[in-house]
C-alpha cells in the first residue's frame, strides 16, 4: 500500500517523477516565453513558434522530426544568452508561472510517499536551473535534470548533461546504488512513452496522463494508469507552504527556454560522456 511507512531495517525506497504533464500540467521550459520576450531575450515571432511547441507538448502529437526541428531552432535561440539575466528573469517569474499549474493529485502522492518514508526524486529532462527551485518547492530530496554548456557567462547551446530516455534510466540506477535504493520497491510515475526505460526501472511503475504510446505499452504491461486534472496553488493547498526567497531563486533558477533545447528530443551523439549530477535538498 503507498501509505504504509517504509521499514528502515530493509533497504531505502524512492518515489522517481517526471515533471512536465505529470506534477505540472504544461512544459516547464517553454512556460517560460513570454517572460523572455518581456526581459528582450526573444521576439515576438519566437514567442509564437515556443507558444506553438507548447501545443504540441501538450497534445502528444509530435513526432521525431517535429521534434527535431524544434530542438535546432531552440538551439539557436538561446545560444549567447547571457546566464545572469536569464536567472534574473525566472527568479522573478516562477512563481507566478509554475506555482499555479501543479497537480493537486502529484503533490498529495508526493506527501504519501514521504510520509511512507520514501525519498522522492524529480527526474526531469528540463533544465536544472528550472527543476531544482521546483523540486525544492514541491519538498523532494533529489533532482535529476539536462545541464546546458556555459562558456563566459553564456549559454553555448550545447548540452552538458541530457536527462532523457535511456539516461534518466542509467540515473535512476547510478542514485540507487549510492542511496541504497532497492529498485524492486520503489515508484515511477510519468506521462511519456520516452520515459519506459525509467518505468520500467522501478517495481512500481505507473503511467500519469499518458500520450497515445505509453497508454498501449500500460494496458499491455498492466501498470497502472492515473489521470491527473486538478491544477492548484500550492499557497492555496497548503497555506503554510512559502515560496523560496528571491535571492535563493536568482542563485537557483535559471533558464527555461534555453533547457527546453534538451528537453525536445534525444541527442543521438554526444562529444563526451556527461557525468550525472544530482541536486540535494
Amino acid at each position: 500500500m503507498l501509505g504504509r511507512v517504509e521499514n528502515h531495517s530493509l533497504s531505502r525506497t524512492a518515489a522517481f517523477f517526471d515533471l512536465d504533464k505529470t506534477v505540472i500540467a504544461k512544459s516547464s521550459t517553454l512556460t517560460f516565453s513570454k517572460s523572455f520576450y518581456q526581459g528582450g531575450l526573444i521576439n515576438r515571432r519566437a514567442v509564437l513558434r515556443t507558444a506553438y511547441a507548447q501545443f504540441v507538448f501538450l497534445a502528444g502529437g509530435a513526432d521525431h522530426d517535429q521534434m527535431e526541428r524544434m530542438r535546432e531552432y531552440l538551439s539557436a535561440l538561446c545560444r549567447g544568452w547571457n546566464v545572469q539575466q536569464v536567472r534574473e528573469i525566472v527568479a522573478e517569474t516562477l512563481h507566478e508561472l509554475i506555482d499555479p499549474i501543479i497537480y493537486d493529485e502529484a503533490a498529495s502522492l508526493i506527501e504519501a510517499h514521504h510520509t511512507a518514508g520514501r525519498d522522492v526524486v524529480i527526474v526531469s529532462t528540463s533544465g536544472a536551473e528550472v527543476v531544482e527551485p521546483i523540486g525544492e518547492l514541491l519538498g523532494a530530496d533529489r533532482v535529476v535534470a539536462t545541464r546546458m554548456v556555459v562558456e563566459d557567462g553564456a549559454f553555448t547551446g550545447e548540452i552538458e548533461y541530457y536527462a532523457y530516455g535511456p539516461t534518466k534510466a542509467e540515473a535512476i540506477r547510478s542514485l540507487a546504488d549510492s542511496e541504497g535504493y532497492d529498485l524492486a520497491r520503489c515508484y515511477a510515475y510519468s506521462d511519456s512513452v520516452t520515459d519506459v526505460p525509467m518505468l520500467e526501472t522501478v517495481g512500481h511503475p505507473h503511467a500519469v496522463n499518458p500520450d497515445r504510446a505509453l497508454r498501449r505499452e500500460a494496458v499491455a504491461r498492466d501498470w497502472p494508469i492515473l489521470s491527473f486534472d486538478h491544477p492548484v496553488r500550492l499557497k492555496q493547498r497548503v497555506p503554510a507552504l512559502s515560496m523560496p526567497s528571491r535571492p535563493a531563486l536568482v542563485a537557483a533558477a535559471a533558464v527555461g527556454a534555453a533547457a527546453a533545447t534538451a528537453g525536445l528530443v534525444w541527442l543521438a551523439s554526444r562529444r563526451r560522456e556527461p557525468v550525472i549530477r544530482i541536486a540535494r535538498f
